[in-house]
Parts: structure tokens; sequence; C-alpha cells
């Protein structure tokens, strides 16, 4: 952000011989062993405030920021007008990120210095670590009216002025910067996240290959342009930035996940599931990646790993929508609808604008005969998409099992207006038909069923029966054999096709049939054989 090596006072061997020593020790680059001449400086009785200076300054050098707050802590015990102390103190709280300390004594300086300016802009550099970013706008406002172009002044007044949302002015000032520092990284970098806040793609772009061009493994940079290629939908491209920031940060939780969203995208499903088990891995609370995990198991075929993603995410998170409308429906899938029903009562019940769960809900209802409450949510379905058509078909059948005909066959025939080639409401209709003995209409949607290709042996032997009631003997024949074509051991269809053959006098072959019927079904014999 800033300038780091900061004039510290200079050492000033005056008295003493071990002081004097320690600065010659220094000069030659000994930094340590006049680190221990000056401890011996204290016992000899050099002066306090000149050693504890020294102390102060050298291990700085050194890069031993604890043991040089001590040292300038030590002197301005010694003098409390030691303004350099507490500036240089301030400096070393700094490094050590310790914020508020190096405020306050950056303010004291001021306070005895008000024209202080590399002062005012460590306060401000403070302030603006402590989210003080208004009070650390006017420090570098400040700084430069004495120094218009001082960089890192201006630098900390973008950063400010990023942090309140002004983030034109900010963007302004950070080109500002780049214009007299092309290659300057920090501007860059935050101008490829004011970019990402903003849904700039084009500005994250264009900073992002700037900045990429200056470091070439820039990890703002390549966010920056996997964030592009989320956003126009390259997911080839975001896969191989991400790739490229897990390489470079094996234990950086986002950038596994988002690489596993970009190769679940582009269906590369193992890789996938690897990346989101390595993400889980390394934030085992994360509940989409839980989720996603499961989705991508459960298209690989590993149900039992998928139901277990599922159910990680919901105990983190019960009430996460998608966790629990795909577990239902994988609970479906595993022939556990008693265990799916309460997931889908659930997800209704708290996220009413789930409406594919209410249909969901609707059919388990309808498979288990509680038409009542199939009715009550194929009506709320129809609420929010009026022309559903399996919504429609469904309701129909569940008004069918409460023997309200006339409002089964309406919804029948709604279903048949929005598509006419619908074979459930065809079916359905058709059925009521034969229920109400309107043989010929029933018999004329039965074959609008053969006509669009529906093919099922209890198709063919309904109509058969319709055919023979009427008549039609040879017809009836026909279908009853296309039946036991695709169902060899249909009893009914047997028994019956021994009737039609004997309305044409072919006895023996009757019997035939007969006795294939009895010997799967003796039952039937009931009723048919008195004479």
């Amino acid at each position: 952000m800033r300038e780091e090596n900061r004039l510290l006072e200079e050492l000033s061997p005056e008295k003493g011989s071990a002081l004097a020593r320690a600065v010659a020790l220094h000069l030659d680059g000994k930094g340590r062993e006049a680190l221990r001449e000056l401890d011996r400086a204290l016992e000899s009785g050099d002066s306090p405030r000149e050693v504890y200076a020294a102390r102060g300054h050298i291990q700085f050098e050194l890069e031993l920021y604890d043991e040089a707050v001590k040292s300038y802590e030590a002197l301005t015990s010694i003098d409390p007008n030691a303004t350099s102390a507490f500036f240089n103190m301030a400096v070393c709280q700094e490094k050590l990120g310790r914020w508020a300390e190096a405020a306050a004594n950056f303010q004291r300086v001021l306070q005895s210095d008000p024209d202080r300016h590399d002062a005012r802009l460590g306060l401000g550099i403070s302030l603006l670590h402590l989210k003080k970013a208004e009070h650390a706008l006017e420090c570098f406002e400040q700084c430069l009216k004495a120094e218009p172009s001082n960089e890192t002044a201006l630098f900390g007044k973008a950063v400010a002025l990023e942090l309140l949302g002004k983030l034109d002015e900010a963007l302004a000032l950070y080109r500002q910067l780049l214009a007299s520092n092309p290659n300057a990284e920090e501007p860059m970098s935050n101008m490829v996240h004011i970019g990402m806040k903003r849904g700039d793609e084009a500005l994250v772009a264009e900073i992002s290959e700037r900045l990429l061009a200056v470091r070439p493994f820039s990890q703002t940079a390549l966010e920056g342009l996997a964030w592009c290629a989320f956003q126009r939908g390259d997911f080839e491209a975001a896969a191989r930035y991400c790739a490229k920031l897990v390489e470079l940060t094996p234990e950086h939780f986002e950038r596994r996940y988002n690489h596993g969203v970009a190769l679940h995208r582009l269906d590369r499903l193992e890789q996938a599931q690897k990346a989101y088990e390595e993400a889980a891995a390394l934030k085992p609370d994360h509940v989409q990646t839980w989720a996603n995990l499961g989705v991508v198991r459960q298209t690989l075929g590993d149900l039992k790993g998928a139901r277990e993603a599922y159910e990680t995410a919901l105990r983190l998170n019960p009430d996460l929508p998608e966790a629990i409308s795909n577990l239902a429906g994988l609970l479906e899938v595993q022939g556990h609808p008693e265990e799916a029903e309460p997931l889908y009562e659930q997800l209704v019940s708290k996220h009413p604008e789930f409406i594919d769960a209410f249909f969901r809900l609707g059919y388990l209802r309808l498979c288990r005969g509680d038409a009542l409450g199939a009715i009550e949510t194929f009506e709320r379905c129809l609420q929010e998409r009026p022309e559903w058509v399996e919504a429609h078909v469904n309701l129909g059948l569940a008004y069918k099992q409460t023997g309200e005909s006339e409002k089964a066959s309406s919804h029948f025939r709604r279903a048949v207006e929005l598509k006419p080639d619908s074979i459930e409401a065809l079916r359905g209709l058709a059925a009521l038909a034969v229920e109400q003995g309107d043989e010929a209409r029933a018999l004329e949607l039965q074959g609008k069923l053969i006509d669009l290709g529906e093919r099922t042996p209890e198709l063919f032997y309904n109509t058969g029966l319709l055919l023979q009631r009427r008549g039609q003997i040879d017809d009836a024949i026909q279908l009853y054999r296309e039946a036991l074509g695709m169902r060899p051991q249909f009893p009914e269809a047997l028994l019956n096709l021994g009737h039609a053959l004997k309305a044409q006098g072919r006895t023996e072959e009757a019997r035939s049939y007969w006795r294939q019927a009895l010997e799967m079904k003796p039952e039937l014999a009931e009723g048919y054989f008195g004479d």
C-alpha cells in the first residue's frame, strides 16, 4: 500500500564503549551481535535512552517487531516526549497488524507535530485496516493537500473510497495510479475486485489480462479470468483457470469448490466428484458442496453415496430446499415413497414456490389411495400453472377415485385440449366411458390410443372386449391375440379369446384356451360353464 522502509532514528554512539562497540558491529552488518552488546551497554551504565533507541532500530531491521515495540515502550517511559519513538513504535505495530495500537501512537505523534505527514499517512492506513474508511479518507486527503502526487496517499484514498462504496471515484484514482505506474499490481488487483462486485465483465477481463502480463501467476488475475469465464458460460476456460488456482493454493476451499462446479457443468462427473470431495474435506460444513456432491453421485449411479451426501447437507441445513427435493426424488427411485412423502410435505410447507414438489407429493398421495390429499396438491399445481397437462391428468385420476366422474372427465378433456396425444388423458376418458356404459365412446378412445402407438396388453384386451360385445368378433380375436403376444400368462384374455372362438363355431380351439385360462386362474370357471 505504501513504501515500508520508514526512516528511523539513526544510531548515536555518544557515550560508553559498549554502545560504541554496538554501533561498530551494526555498521559491519552484525546486527545480532550488536544487540548482545547493547544488553551489556545497559549494565555498564550507558545512556538507556540511546541504548533503547539503538535496540529498537536494529530489532526493526532484523524484523523482530515485537522486541522492537518493547524497546520503544521502554524508551517512551524514560522520555514521554520522544515523538520519534512513538512514531517508530507505531511502524512496528503496523508490521504486527496491531492496527488500533498503531493508530493511537500515530495520533500521539500528530498531537505533537500536526505537520508530520508520514504519521498522518500511517494513521490513515491503520484506520483503513480498522474499517474506519471515512476517517482514513480525511487523513489521505490532508496528505494529498501537502503532496498531491504521493502514490501511497492516492492509493489509500482510492481504497477508502472503495470501502465507502464510491466505486467510480475509486476506479478513477486507480487508473490515475496506473497511468503513472503501469505495472502497479495493487491498484490492478483492487480494480479486478471492483469489477466482479459490479458485474463488469469487460473491466475484469481487461485488468486481469494486464495483471497477468505483469505477474504470470497472479491469483487475483486468475480469479478474475475464471469469474469472466463463469459469467459467459465458458466452463472449459473456467475449469482451466480454477485448476491453476487449485495448483497454486491446494488448501483453498473456494477454489476447489469452483473447480468442481466448472467440471460439473462440463459433465466431467468423476472429476467433479473428486473436486467436491476434496472441497468437503477442507470445509466439511459447507452445505452446497454436499448438495452438489449428491447430484453428481446420483447421476453416476452411486445412490447410496448420493443419499449420504444429501443427508449430510440436511444435517448442516435442514431447510435447504434443493437437498430436500433431491433426497425425496432419490428415495422415490430407491422405492421408498413412505420416506419421500414427508420430505415433500416439509418442502412445500416452507417453500411453496417449489411447485414441482406439490406435484410429486400429489402423485405419492394418489399412489397410496389418498385421493383427497392428491386433489388438494394438484389443485395447487394448477393455480400456478393452469396449462400443466400432467397435473390435469392426475387430478382427473384423483377425482375418478372419489367417484366424481364429471370433474374427472373435465380435467381429462382439458389435458387432451392442451395435448391431443396425451396417452394418460385418453386412457382416463376411455375408462370413464366404459364405467358409464358408453361403449361407442370407449371404443373410439381406445382406437385413438392404439393409433397413437399405445401398446399394452390391457389396452388390447379391453378393446377386444368392447369389440366382442358389439359383435365384431374377428377384430376382437385379433386384439386378444395381440394381448397374449405381449403377455402369454394373461388368463382373462385366454378366457375371452375362447368365448370369441366359440362364437365362430371353433369349439375345440376355444376349449384349449379355456383350459389354459383355468390352469392359471381356476376361479374363472365360475359362471362360465354352467351349460
